[in-house]
């Protein structure tokens, strides 16, 4: 039985990933320091005989006994409201945690593949991004350390395949939701929802006229799966091309609801991007992927699982404001 190590476990993405590995009978192990991840993500595994959780820092020594076959680093704040609330542990994960699993990956002889972001092209000047695009990112501003983190995170995994020989992968993932979402973690999706489920206005930072691209969470599995099975060294971008406003997706948050709220305007972010849609050739002529869920079907799954929330879980849901510092 093949062996992964799965850092981020109990995460958003990490958890889906976790079930999936489980399904094609690998045996995995999960591993979160549970800062930003929830063990209720990942309990229905523990009964499993084949998944074993390890609560970890990767940014210290990591230690895995056995044959190890695959890692995937998921391990990271991946949320504004997280990052900046522990910007340096976001830098950690990203530069000594990667560094890390980099060396466990050559220890074991293990492919490993690591989670980069669409944020590692900043605020773009290239429209859709492409991967051969290098982006355009403020080092210093308030994303920078999640961005740089990541374009590092990129760098050191490159020179381990390099001059390590270190079989490695690299996804490039946009925008993602689903189910397992974090209501409080930032992003647009749980937020919106959020914000209709109780009752609220719906928040819009800028004009709305900022676009996104939102990938269904069993869409960027798939990708990330074959990407992991693939022979192809270099980053790949994985997300759904289907661009809309943000305007317009509250307007479909609203409707999909059956609320009435109006929409509320607020300040834009700094360095908030005003333009977020993958370039997926190379994902689908590498790997044959294309997402293959639609919003609308997505979104319905996705507020079925926040409709199970408490009253009083719905109320701990947050916003960006913090973001215009």
């Amino acid at each position: 039985m093949k062996r992964i190590l799965i850092t981020g476990a109990a995460g958003f993405l990490g958890s889906h990933l976790c079930d999936r590995f489980i399904k094609e009978g690998f045996k995995v192990i999960g591993m979160d320091n549970l800062i930003t991840g929830d063990l209720k993500n990942i309990e229905h595994l523990f009964k499993t005989e084949h998944f074993e959780f390890y609560n970890h820092d990767v940014s210290k020594f990591v230690h895995v006994p056995g044959k190890l076959d695959y890692i995937l680093h998921f391990a990271s704040p991946a949320s504004p409201i997280d990052y900046l609330k522990i910007p340096i542990q976001t830098l950690k994960v990203g530069s000594l945690g990667t560094h890390n699993l980099l060396g466990l990956a050559k220890e074991k002889n293990a492919r490993i593949l690591i989670a980069s972001t669409s944020e590692v092209y900043g605020d773009p000047l290239v429209h859709p991004q492409t991967e051969d695009y290098y982006g355009n990112v403020n080092t210093i501003g308030p994303r920078g350390v999640y961005d740089e983190a990541k374009r590092f995170q990129e760098s050191i995994t490159m020179a381990y395949h390099t001059y390590h020989g270190v079989e490695t992968r690299i996804v490039r993932i946009f925008n993602t939701y689903g189910p397992r979402m974090r209501l409080n973690d930032g992003r647009v999706v749980p937020a919106f929802i959020g914000q209709a489920l109780r009752g609220e206005d719906l928040t819009i930072f800028g004009d709305g006229l900022q676009t996104r691209s939102f990938c269904y969470v069993d869409d960027q599995v798939e990708g990330i799966y074959r990407l992991l099975f693939s022979d192809y060294i270099y980053p790949v971008n994985i997300g759904n091309p289907d661009e809309i406003t943000i305007k317009d997706f509250a307007e479909e948050i609203i409707k999909l609801t059956g609320t009435e709220q109006k929409v509320i305007y607020k300040d834009l972010p700094v360095n908030d991007p005003l333009q977020r849609q993958p370039d997926i050739f190379r994902a689908k002529t590498i790997l044959g992927w294309e997402p293959q869920v639609n919003r609308s079907e997505g979104m319905k799954k996705t507020l079925e699982y926040f409709k199970n929330f408490s009253s009083e879980e719905l109320q701990k849901s947050e916003h960006r404001d913090f973001l215009k510092k």
